[in-house]
């Protein structure tokens, strides 16, 4: 996809579509830790989207792609205008929503993620991307020590997006924090075998690869989620 849409900005490279298309691109890579070179990617999607959106300030999708590289650079609560801004063109865009709802729980309105999640989950039902909705309320039931609640949620976007490391990484930890001890070493291990890298090889290592929100999510994501891995086998270093 992203060769594609390099060699239409190399045919166009004013073209603003072209633009924040690769921008959007780039930033989605970023976000979802599949490149080696993610400080260059997110630098080229800023200036990307920077020029769309200077060329075309009404563009609801360099808008979005804008709230994206905010918060891929964890800048969310200056993400959070940028989603609205595409969702003020269409109030039923689930990528929107589901950006925004991302960075509500990072910085802090954790009570106004679930309703944004429900809303995009009743939107698109069978779109590729449920996992990340089921995902999304079991991250909330489980940050808040609703562990049944996070079980059942976590579980549904597992087996919505079975090789995502990260959904499993999630379930381990609540299955672990509900004395599931086995089942939450058997996700672990799988989280760690999909992932194929260094990513759930350890705490510190987790805790280095993005950051956690602001101190209040953190604490909470250190009392829950980090602590139910810690249950689960996953060593400190």
């Amino acid at each position: 996809m992203i060769s594609l849409y390099e060699r239409a900005l190399a045919l166009d490279p004013q073209s603003t579509e072209a633009q924040s298309r690769l921008a959007g691109a780039l930033v989605c890579r970023v976000l979802d830790l599949m490149t080696g070179s993610a400080a260059a990617d997110l630098a080229r999607a800023d200036g990307l989207v920077g020029q769309a959106l200077a060329a075309s300030p009404r563009s609801a999708y360099a808008h979005l792609v804008k709230g994206s590289v905010l918060r891929a650079q964890n800048r969310w609560t200056e993400a959070i205008p940028e989603y609205e801004a595409a969702l003020a063109s269409n109030r039923n865009w689930v990528s929107a929503l589901a950006g925004l709802g991302w960075c509500k729980l990072l910085d802090g309105s954790i009570e106004e993620v679930i309703p944004l999640a429900e809303q995009a989950i009743r939107l698109s039902p069978r779109g590729p991307d449920i996992g990340w909705r089921f995902s999304a309320i079991g991250t909330v039931h489980l940050l808040q020590s609703r562990t049944d609640a996070a079980i059942v949620w976590l579980e549904q976007a597992r087996n919505a997006i079975p090789a995502s490391s990260i959904f499993r990484s999630r379930l381990a930890s609540a299955y672990a924090l509900s004395g599931a001890i086995e089942r939450a070493a058997a996700e672990l291990a799988e989280s760690q075998r999909l992932n194929g890298g260094d990513l759930f090889s350890s705490i510190s290592h987790l805790k280095a690869s993005r950051s956690w929100g602001i101190p209040k999510t953190r604490a909470l994501f250190e009392a829950t989620y980090f602590a139910g891995l810690r249950k689960a086998g996953m060593p400190e270093e």
